[in-house]
């Protein structure tokens, strides 16, 4: 890694500063100083809970189009969950 493509201390502080407003419930900690390990261990986590929920559904999906019962609304309700 060249010297010029280093990220800087600041360039992570901002980075992990945007990343907060993307978390859930960080509206409601908005005026809350954050540590940025805590923003980081809140990403990670969050990111894990999404990606399960992207493989449950894609799961449920696919038993329902493995068993042809699949139509709009059935696609709509398991987007909903």
């Amino acid at each position: 890694m060249t010297r010029s493509s280093r990220i800087t201390e600041d360039e992570i502080n901002d980075l992990i500063l945007k990343l907060h407003p993307l978390l859930p419930d960080s509206s409601s900690r908005c005026n809350t100083k954050v540590s940025a390990s805590k923003i980081v261990k809140e990403t990670c986590n969050y990111l894990k809970k999404l990606h399960k929920e992207v493989d449950d559904l894609s799961e449920r999906l696919s038993h329902r189009l493995a068993s042809g019962n699949v139509d709009e609304d059935t696609i709509r309700a398991l987007l909903r969950r």
